[in-house]
């Protein structure tokens, strides 16, 4: 096992993350983190903290209802957690009409003490933006979000430099 390795039921550990998100269960969701844990969102962006991680939790189910997230194929080696997910929710938004959004992803979870220390994902977005009926100028604007943030870490300098 490497070196800062914790030993965590990983299949245990997603499905109550799963979970608590499906039942809207804030409180829930974040004592899943670890007190300064950190959850970043593919549209919203990062959210720290109890505090943090519980308004996370009210703003998302604020845009839809029926939520159903399932994990497949986690790998792990004690640190760092990899798992595909499925994610989708029946959207509120009132140009969405009600339709369900589904994203595909990989989320990538950093571990410490048992718990969820950083949370961060990559998503398949554009078709249940689509779905919803966003407009192709909200679309730009979420896609060019994301590409800002991607810029702005540090694994990326690299491949900006000239």
């Amino acid at each position: 096992m490497n070196e800062g390795a914790t030993t965590v039921d990983v299949p245990a550990l997603l499905r109550a993350l799963c979970d608590s998100c499906e039942k809207y269960k804030g409180e829930t969701f974040a004592d899943l983190f670890t007190e300064d844990g950190v959850y970043h969102d593919v549209f919203y962006g990062a959210f720290k903290g109890r505090e943090g991680l519980e308004a996370f939790n009210r703003l998302v189910f604020g845009a839809g209802e029926d939520y159903r997230w399932d994990m497949f194929d986690p790998v792990t080696d004690g640190r760092m957690v990899y798992a595909r997910y499925v994610f989708s929710y029946r959207s509120t938004l009132p140009e969405a009409n009600g339709a369900r959004a589904i994203f595909e992803g990989v989320s990538m979870i950093k571990l410490r003490d048992g718990k969820i220390a950083e949370y961060r994902e990559i998503a398949l977005t554009a078709p249940a933006l689509v779905e919803m009926n966003f407009a192709p100028e909200r679309i730009a604007r979420l896609a060019a979000k994301q590409g800002a943030e991607l810029k702005g870490r540090a694994e990326a300098q690299r491949h900006l430099a000239d």
